[in-house]
């Protein structure tokens, strides 16, 4: 037994993992997987409501927390991740873990899913990127908008966040400030305690900054808005032109899927303030040729498709709505969220 978690690295041959660990270790295994501009530290309030159903892991990805920072390779959209997970899950000798990832690391766990079928109990995902990645997409089966995949990757990523980052920047009046952004993970009856927010603040300055790493490197394109993705660094990571996990609904075995959906999410959105074609239909981004040539993404609705299609294909699909909650529902309805997972492994 363990009574509280513990802050541990390993190293596995492709890198030297940060990770926390909690739980027992007799009981069956758990890995949990973060998404963007976080780290394992974000987990923490989750790891304490689970700890003693599982046993539980949290790495850190790399370019993100303690987590030897390497360059990341965009062309290989959600693998080169998925790829340090499996080295991280073989050097601790985790057999068949039940895995969770939240946001962009969602999509990080539907890649080692797809990887690895056989060695996955069950996938959690909550408030996943979607399986056509992020912007530039159109429609419930996600067709490119362009070619040239305008409108996605590491240019696209606000620089007066990026700068706040670089600057460790808290202060209250600047809207791109850690806390600031912060507060937009969250539905808006949610009020994030000094603790948790000063723990997740820490968390999302410990994220490595540059074309490597974040937001990652771009190219000019002829289509508005006239950048698209470039190799390198996280944002990239997740352009269409590199990361499709569609194929998720092909898999054998089929390990059983729940969804966990805030409802007030603002982030993965089929009206996403972070996506490039609702932001030139608000004319935040000014230029916006009309929805017929950029329209938003409908982020969700392609998400449902996919997992629809998922269960008619063989597997166990279920979508489990938070109405209360924004981009973490594991966070800000914390009671529902244990329930909803214990619920869903009872039925599986």
């Amino acid at each position: 037994m363990m009574s509280q978690v513990e802050k541990k690295e390993i190293s596995t041959g492709r890198l030297v993992v940060s990770y926390l660990e909690a739980g027992d270790k007799e009981k069956e295994p758990l890995v949990l997987i973060h998404g963007n501009t976080s780290s394992s530290l974000f987990f923490t309030p989750t790891i304490d409501a689970l700890k003693d159903r599982f046993h539980i892991f949290a790495p850190d990805l790399r370019g993100y927390g303690y987590t030897e920072k390497l360059p990341i390779d965009s062309t290989k959209g959600m693998k080169t991740w998925s790829e340090d997970i499996r080295s991280f899950v073989e050097t601790l000798k985790i057999e068949k873990p039940h895995i969770i990832g939240w946001s962009m690391g969602g999509g990080v766990a539907m890649q080692y899913t797809m990887d690895y079928p056989e060695d996955v109990k069950s996938l959690g995902l909550i408030n996943p990127l979607s399986p056509y990645g992020f912007s530039g997409t159109r429609g419930k089966d996600g067709e490119v908008t362009h070619a040239s995949h305008a409108g996605t990757g590491g240019g696209l990523v606000n620089k007066a966040f990026v700068e706040s980052l670089r600057n460790k920047d808290v202060s209250a009046d600047n809207p791109a400030s850690a806390p600031n952004v912060l507060k937009g993970l969250f539905g808006s009856d949610y009020e994030i305690t000094e603790e948790l927010q000063n723990l997740f603040v820490k968390s999302m300055f410990l994220m490595e900054i540059g074309d490597d790493f974040y937001p990652g490197d771009a190219t000019p394109v002829a289509e508005w808005p006239f950048l698209g993705p470039g190799t390198r660094g996280v944002g990239n990571t997740m352009s269409p032109k590199y990361v499709n996990l569609t194929g998720i609904t092909q898999i054998s075995p089929k390990p059983p899927v729940i969804w966990f959906r805030g409802t007030q999410d603002k982030i993965v959105s089929d009206t996403s303030f972070s996506d490039v074609g609702f932001l030139g239909q608000l004319g935040v981004i000014p230029g916006w040729p009309g929805a017929e040539v950029y329209p938003p993404q409908p982020m969700v609705t392609q998400t449902r498709t996919v997992f629809e299609k998922y269960a008619e294909e063989g597997g166990i699909f279920k979508e489990a709505v938070f109405e209360k909650s924004g981009h973490s529902p594991q966070i800000e309805e914390p009671e529902k969220f244990v329930a909803e997972y214990e619920a869903f492994l009872g039925s599986i």
